[in-house]
């Protein structure tokens, strides 16, 4: 029981997948959130907004993810989250502090993809869907841990950002480049961990935003179009360096360097040496 808590967002393959394994590796009792329940029953939206209503089948579960947990000894605490449900937001955290009375680290990981439009083609009501769920909705579940972590006497935030919040996309949506509804959420979320460390550094809550780089996720591999952006020039980098990151931020001192920057996770997590063994 005297194991930390770690919280993470979108964990049901991918990242945020990754992040909980190495966390339950590094000691930590896990809870986190997904949409997908069960296996076999995931499916994920077309890549641009150009290919419709189109859904792709794609594997990783609540269930799945539980049961790998498991097996490095962590409690695993998996717990349904719909970021465009803000009632579900609120509830997964409450869930997690009711079950575990603790939240020592939060991994704000998921995202709700809104397929990415070209600039005249682009949805205001997707737009809006996107901001909502990707920073909005972000902030109530920063809010809804703040607190107790600040009266555990600290904790730490990693916010899951992305390149694409400073620099312009190399070519349209479709062609190896991002849309604005996507760049424009993470542009805003980005704000976030500033402003954590501004009103809670002080009670021992430190908020960091780490880039996991290019990750071919299951995600992004079953909607395609990943080899028109690796064409870009962007290289693909370890699914699991945001976990190992998350660690390393959570735990040493020598962290204080990074707040007020962004951290490069591949290239951390590099200067970290080998992850634990499997």
């Amino acid at each position: 029981m005297d194991r930390p808590v770690a919280l993470v967002t979108g964990a049901s393959r991918g990242i945020g997948r990754e992040t909980a394994l190495v966390l339950a590796r590094e000691g930590y009792d896990v809870a986190f959130t997904a949409r997908t329940e069960v296996e076999g029953t995931g499916t994920v939206p077309a890549r641009t907004a150009a290919e419709g209503p189109l859904v792709h089948a794609v594997s990783g579960s609540l269930e799945t993810t539980a049961r790998e947990l498991s097996s490095y000894g962590a409690r695993a605490l998996p717990v349904r989250m719909d970021l465009h449900d803000l009632g579900s937001v609120r509830a997964a955290a409450a869930s997690v502090l009711a079950e575990w009375d603790r939240i020592d680290l939060l991994v704000l990981n998921a995202i709700s993809h809104v397929p990415h439009a070209r600039l005249l083609d682009l949805d205001l009501d997707a737009l809006g869907r996107s901001l909502e769920a990707n920073h909005v909705h972000q902030v109530a579940l920063v809010q809804a841990v703040l607190p107790a972590m600040a009266a555990g006497g600290g904790g730490t935030v990693v916010a899951v950002c992305s390149a694409s919040a400073t620099i312009d996309p190399p070519a349209p949506p479709g062609e190896g480049g991002w849309g604005l509804g996507y760049s424009s959420a993470k542009a805003a979320f980005g704000r976030i961990a500033g402003a954590v460390n501004a009103e809670y550094r002080a009670a021992g809550v430190r908020a960091f935003n780490v880039d996991p780089g290019f990750v071919v996720t299951e995600s992004g591999a079953a909607r395609g179009g990943t080899a028109a952006i690796a064409d870009r020039g962007f290289d693909s980098s370890p699914a699991d360096a945001v976990g190992r990151c998350a660690a390393w931020l959570a735990t040493s001192a020598d962290a204080d360097r990074f707040l007020g920057k962004v951290v490069w996770a591949p290239r951390l997590a590099e200067s970290l040496g080998p992850p634990a063994e499997l």
